[in-house]
C-alpha cells in the first residue's frame, strides 16, 4: 500500500534531524533577506537518502511556513505593502500552478540552465546597475503602470512552482525591478508570493505522492525559527548591507550550480 506519510521511508538518525534543522534554519533566514536557501534545504533532503523529485515536494512545506512566518513579522514592523497583495495573485497562483503541474511531469534540471542565467544576470545587474534592484522608497508603481511587472511576476510564480531554488531572486527581480519597491518591502511581498505558489505546489506534490512528511516537518521547524529571527534583523538594518548581502548569495548560488550542475 503506497506510504503517504513516508513514501521513501527514510530512515532518519540523531545527526540527521540536527542536518535538518540547521539546514532549515539556513533556509528561512537566507530566504526572508533575499533567496536561494533552498540550496541548503533540498540538498540536505537528499541527503537523508530522499530522491530528488521527493526532496522538490518535501521542501514545500518548509517555504509555505517559513514565508508566513516572515510575513507576519514583515506585517507587525508595518512593512507590509497591504494594497499590493490582492493585484499579484493572479499572476502569482497561475504561475505557481503551472509550474507545480508541469514539474510533476518532467525532470526540473531542464529549467536549471535558464535559472543560473537569472541569477548571474541579476548579480551583473546589481554591480553595474545599482539604483536598478534598490530603488529609493516611495517610487513603487502597480501593474497598471508597469506591466511588465505582472509578466516577471507570473515567470517567477511558474519558476517557483515548478523547482523552487532561486526563485526569491526573480522575485526580488520583479518587485524591485519590475514595480520599483525598495527592497524591504520587495521582501515582505516575496513572501506572500513564495507562500502562495508554495502552498499550490504542496497540495500538487502531495497528491502525487512526492511529500515526506516527517523530514519536511523537520525541516520546517529550523526555517520557521530561521525565518522569525531573519524578520526582525532585515527591517532594522541600512539597505544597503541588504543589497550587497543579496549580491554575495546571487554569487554563491550561482558558483553552487556550477559546482554541483
Amino acid at each position: 500500500m503506497f506510504d503517504l506519510i513516508s513514501p521513501t521511508n527514510v530512515d532518519l538518525q540523531w545527526w540527521s534531524v540536527i542536518v535538518l534543522i540547521a539546514a532549515g534554519f539556513g533556509c528561512g533566514f537566507i530566504n526572508v533577506l533575499a533567496g536561494g536557501g533552498t540550496m541548503l534545504s533540498v540538498p540536505a533532503l537528499m541527503l537523508m537518502g530522499m530522491p530528488a523529485d521527493h526532496a522538490n515536494g518535501s521542501n514545500r512545506l518548509s517555504v509555505t511556513l517559513l514565508s508566513l512566518a516572515g510575513i507576519k513579522g514583515f506585517d507587525r514592523e508595518g512593512r507590509l505593502e497591504r494594497g499590493a497583495l490582492l493585484p499579484m495573485m493572479v499572476p502569482t497562483v497561475l504561475g505557481g500552478l503551472s509550474g507545480a503541474l508541469l514539474s510533476a511531469l518532467m525532470d526540473p534540471g531542464i529549467l536549471k540552465p535558464v535559472l543560473l542565467g537569472a541569477m548571474i544576470a541579476m548579480a551583473l545587474t546589481m554591480v553595474i546597475f545599482p539604483d536598478a534592484v534598490s530603488p529609493p522608497e516611495g517610487v513603487e508603481q502597480g501593474f497598471k503602470e508597469r506591466p511588465i511587472g505582472a509578466l516577471m511576476l507570473f515567470i517567477a510564480a511558474f519558476y517557483g512552482g515548478f523547482a523552487q531554488a532561486g526563485v526569491g531572486f526573480l522575485l526580488l527581480g520583479a518587485f524591485a525591478i519590475g514595480l520599483r519597491y525598495d527592497l524591504v518591502r520587495a521582501n515582505a511581498l516575496k513572501l506572500v508570493c513564495t507562500a502562495v505558489f508554495g502552498a499550490v505546489s504542496l497540495v500538487v506534490f502531495a497528491l502525487a505522492g512526492d511529500v515526506d512528511w516527517i523530514p519536511a516537518a523537520i525541516l520546517t521547524l529550523g526555517s520557521v525559527t530561521g525565518a522569525t529571527l531573519c524578520t526582525r534583523l532585515a527591517v532594522r538594518v541600512d539597505v544597503k548591507v541588504i543589497k550587497w548581502g543579496l549580491f554575495v548569495m546571487v554569487c554563491v548560488a550561482s558558483a553552487s550550480a556550477l559546482i554541483f550542475s
